[in-house]
């Protein structure tokens, strides 16, 4: 989650630092307006009543209306310097019996998150908060405005649940409440005994919006029976590509290598036995004889001192170690010209 807000709940001459995150979210399906004919999407634009030109989101300020017709406009500094003394503050003012708040107050809720400096104290408060059985009521200034809260704890979370103030809150006027409507006593008692029947816990859990699962499957079966609209001129979206197996690329990888290895034109193994062969002849003054050997060899380059140096320039100044197979091969043709040397001498 990411905070919304940073403060400190101030309680006496305790200050804890806290940040707010929204408790809650809406989880309802949002459509679009859209023209029924090839779903291109409905713009709304900010256009001035007076001369119907479009107006820039900069130029917009507040208005209050009177009675008259006449607007009052309020600028961003007009609003700028109107005083919110809790503005970075969740001040208690009391403390109350918590059947005291009613939901109806109820706006919005918010959990709290110690800062680690505030930790310590806002795990006493929690505890003490939880052990009376009360709720604290406080104010609080989020988004410019000023509202009422009250503090409870939920799950080990000090909650903080903006409330309504009593103004906003209307008063039931329904004629039923003025007559006298009499209800007799067995009555009564059959509603409390089906009332009684009917009780149990409740487990948020047990129940789900069927409502949006059954919107849900209906855009979901659209999708799969390809009933889309694309407006034209709108760009279609690019294909992404499926993640390829790694056993078939391992595999295709040790292919490659293999095919490197058998080209006969000097790569591949080749290439690894004349920077071999190159470096002996350097360092064993041996150079000639396997040079003129290797030549005769079917196949094979004719490895040279330039090549070797080659090699260990490519390989940062370092030529490449043979394979003990590679040794071999470039042995067996030096050993057969030192016995035809032996037999001529």
């Amino acid at each position: 989650m990411r905070s919304i807000w940073a403060g400190a709940i101030s309680f006496g001459l305790v200050v804890i630092p806290v940040k707010l995150y929204a408790a809650t979210e809406q989880r309802d399906i949002t459509f679009r307006q859209v023209h029924r004919k090839d779903g291109a999407r409905i713009q709304f634009k900010r256009v001035c009543t007076l001369d119907g030109e479009e107006v820039p989101y900069s130029d917009i300020a507040k208005g209050y209306e009177l009675p008259t017709g006449d607007m009052v406009v309020l600028t961003d500094e007009d609003l700028a310097d109107l005083p919110l003394v809790t503005a970075h503050r969740i001040e208690v003012l009391h403390f109350a019996p918590a059947a005291q708040v009613e939901p109806i107050y109820s706006n919005k809720a918010y959990y709290t998150e110690p800062e680690q400096a505030g930790a310590r104290a806002y795990v006493l408060f929690r505890d003490a908060l939880e052990a009376s059985g009360k709720v604290a009521v406080a104010k609080v200034a989020l988004r410019q405005r000023e509202a009422l809260a009250a503090l409870r704890v939920r799950e080990g979370v000090i909650t903080l649940e903006t409330l309504l103030w009593p103004d906003e809150v209307r008063k039931p006027d329904f004629a039923f409440l003025d007559e006298d409507i009499e209800v007799r006593s067995q009555e009564l008692k059959m509603a409390a005994s089906l009332i009684d029947t009917m009780t149990e816990d409740f487990e948020p859990d047990q129940y789900r919006d069927a409502y949006r699962e059954a919107l849900e499957a209906v855009v979901r079966a659209k999708v799969e029976g390809n009933e889309v609209v694309r407006p034209p001129g709108m760009a279609a979206p690019e294909p992404k590509g499926q993640p390829a197996d790694l056993t078939e690329i391992l595999r295709a990888s040790v292919s490659a290598l293999k095919a490197e290895r058998d080209k006969p034109d000097g790569s591949g193994r080749a290439a690894s036995s004349k920077s071999a062969a190159g470096g002996k002849g350097a360092a064993g003054g041996k150079g000639a004889a396997g040079r003129s050997d290797g030549g005769k060899a079917a196949g094979r380059t004719r490895p040279t001192t330039r090549t070797g140096s080659a090699s260990r320039a490519k390989s940062g100044g370092r030529a490449k170690p043979a394979s003990k197979a590679d040794e071999a091969e470039e042995a067996a043709p030096r050993a057969k010209s030192a016995s035809r040397r032996k037999a001529s001498a």
